[in-house]
């Protein structure tokens, strides 16, 4: 095949688990659905809690306030894509929409990483170091971190996605995934990706791994800081809050590092496609739990906003 030829790739197919699992895809549908929803609406009630209520307006709430955006954002470029697919034998998406949804997901995938680092880094100056906290993260670092977090994804997903889709991709154009991911992709590229596994494999290690083990490092820092607590239940409480938090980190993170450090790796299909799910499916909807319903601040305005919609009603 020419590359004059191969260039023209005007649609890719996604197979979904239409080869290995097409009795189950019905089911799955309904279970994706769900979770859909729910992570929708988990997060929208998040964004607005802390957007009405100025009690909340501290930086670890609006941190966990575009932790949320980022995460409806995530799963709207993934899931909508991934029902079609899970509903059809056999599911087209134009080149156009295969771009723009890597764009996406490396977009919101990256973002997230930064700012979990970065929430994480938030929750080490509050514990360790609470009489210098409002210094250390006053309104001017806290906008910093937060642009930070939203540039550097915008960069990756730029240079990332644009390098996938100046390679010449070979026939037949089936991607064996449920969405338009890099490493299925590069599957279909026909050249030589060398310099692109090197560089994809040091981005991880400076996205994903850095802040990863930034993270590990401020709770260690934070654990040494609840053992000297002089209270039984309130060591218990964070120790309960940081073990859940790190849960939901080494999920993401984890599965991240294994799917993006090694783009080509000989793993099968369908674990690569659980790995994914992994990250876009399961950490969108556990950290609406993990952050906000463990967290009484979190439930005080939520029932403050409730009464007050109760008070405008019966009015």
């Amino acid at each position: 095949m020419s590359r004059q030829n191969q260039s023209c790739v005007a649609e890719f197919i996604l197979l979904g688990f239409s080869k290995n699992f097409p009795e189950l895809q019905e089911q799955i549908f309904g279970v994706f659905l769900v979770i859909y929803l729910v992570t929708l609406m988990g997060n929208a009630i998040i964004i607005v809690v802390i957007f009405l209520d100025q009690s909340l307006h501290s930086p670890m709430y609006l941190f966990l306030q575009n932790l949320s955006v980022v995460e409806v954002s995530f799963s709207a470029a993934i899931m909508p894509e991934m029902l079609v697919v899970l509903s059809s034998k056999k599911t087209t998406i134009p080149f156009v929409g295969c771009f723009a949804q890597m764009y996406f997901i490396l977009l919101f995938g990256a973002t997230e990483c930064f700012l979990l680092g970065a929430m994480a880094y938030d929750r080490f100056a509050a514990i360790c170091h609470p009489l210098t906290y409002p210094t250390i993260m006053n309104k001017s670092v806290l906008v910093k971190l937060i642009l930070f977090s939203w540039v550097s994804g915008v960069m990756v997903a730029t240079v990332q996605t644009t390098w996938v889709f100046s390679f010449p991709f070979c026939g037949p154009s089936e991607i064996n995934h449920l969405f338009c991911e890099t490493p299925p992709g590069l599957e279909l590229v026909c050249a030589d990706t060398f310099l692109f596994e090197i560089y994809a494999f040091t981005g991880t290690i400076l996205i994903v791994m850095v802040p990863f083990l930034l993270i590990l490092l401020s709770y260690i820092r934070i654990l040494f800081a609840i053992l000297k607590m002089p209270s039984t239940t309130g060591r218990q409480k964070a120790f309960s809050t940081c073990a859940s938090h790190l849960t939901s980190v080494t999920l993401f993170y984890g599965t991240a590092c294994v799917t993006y450090l090694q783009p080509k790796a000989s793993y099968s299909p369908e674990t690569k496609k659980l790995m994914s799910l992994a990250y876009t499916l399961l950490t969108p909807l556990l950290n609406p739990l993990i952050y906000s319903l463990r967290n009484n601040e979190m439930k005080r305005a939520l029932m403050k906003l409730w009464r007050r919609k109760l008070v405008l009603h019966t009015n």
